[in-house]
């Protein structure tokens, strides 16, 4: 059941709920044809792109993306010098792109909502990890760098 509490299966959740209100819960709302399409767009390659580069700078310091496991390294560099949690950001980012896209105006809250989740889920108790782990260089780090951008 471990892998039930994953932040892509919460990614998914929450797109699956934003679907199923542009399907059956329209009301004949929408942002607009084009520019809607477009930022949602944007939004959702630039998702991507940001977890693409902190999934390689992960990989290049040999430390887990897996949450809820110990890390081995603080990674600071790359991506990690503008957003702590880019992973995070890409997830936040492609979900409101999404609901952008299929304009699923009544699943705006779902973006608030699913940062809250991430944040009580898996950022806290990240960063407690990392805190305890690396004490004197995460706070430096977490002094320099914010948490979302």
């Amino acid at each position: 059941m471990k892998w039930i509490d994953m932040p892509p299966v919460w990614l998914l959740g929450a797109l699956c709920l934003a679907w199923v209100q542009k399907t059956h819960f329209g009301y004949g709302l929408g942002f607009g044809p084009v520019v809607a399409d477009l930022l949602g767009g944007l939004l959702v390659g630039g998702g991507v792109i940001l977890m693409a580069l902190a999934f390689y700078e992960m990989r290049r310091h040999r430390t887990t993306v897996i949450p809820h496991q110990e890390a081995d390294r603080l990674v600071t560099s790359g991506i990690f010098k503008r957003s702590r949690n880019p992973i995070y950001l890409g997830d936040s980012m492609i979900l409101l792109g999404m609901i952008l896209y299929w304009d699923a105006v009544l699943a705006l809250p779902l973006v608030p909502i699913f940062v809250w989740v991430i944040e009580r889920r898996f950022i806290t108790p990240e960063e407690d990890r990392l805190r305890r782990k690396f004490r004197a260089a995460f706070a430096r780090y977490e002094k320099d760098v914010r948490r979302w951008v």
